[in-house]
């Protein structure tokens, strides 16, 4: 399972003109579900990135976690994090889950965040999204629950 993490002070997704997920300041996080994540990959990554301490204490420093800011998060399907770029042209996608696994991972992702007691916006699992942010600082992380990067 992998996710792009990226720090907001305000993000939203849209599908079709219709505005499906929206947070004020907290994480919006890009998700992605291999072929051979379980519910451990799941449980790795929903605490690593709620527990994250990357947002700024009173001197400024990253020190506190999403739970300590009180923030939200935003979390988007996002299969093409699966993408294998290393040869030709085109990506390949298949270390990328089928659509019924992945599906049921991303919720399963979600819940796992909910009862850390986070707020969660979310997309619409396979559909085309707009989605629209701030970035704040700008502060992007990669995280993989196989620690492959």
């Amino acid at each position: 399972m992998r996710a792009v993490v990226q720090r907001v002070s305000r993000a939203k997704v849209t599908v079709a003109g219709e505005v499906t997920g929206e947070i004020e300041i907290g994480l919006l996080v890009l998700l992605g579900v291999s072929e051979d994540d379980t519910h451990d990959d799941v449980n790795y990554l929903a605490e690593k990135i709620v527990e994250l301490r990357i947002f700024p204490d009173d001197e400024g420093k990253m020190n506190r976690s999403l739970n300590d800011i009180a923030g939200q998060m935003l979390v988007v399907s996002q299969f093409t994090l699966f993408g294998d770029c290393r040869k030709g042209r085109r990506p390949s996608f298949i270390r990328a889950a089928k659509p019924e696994s992945a599906e049921r991972l991303y919720g399963s992702f979600i819940i796992e965040v909910q009862g850390r007691g986070i707020r969660v916006a979310t997309g619409r699992f396979q559909t085309a999204m707009d989605v629209e942010l701030v970035n704040d600082g700008p502060v992007t992380l990669l995280i993989d629950s196989r620690k492959e990067f």
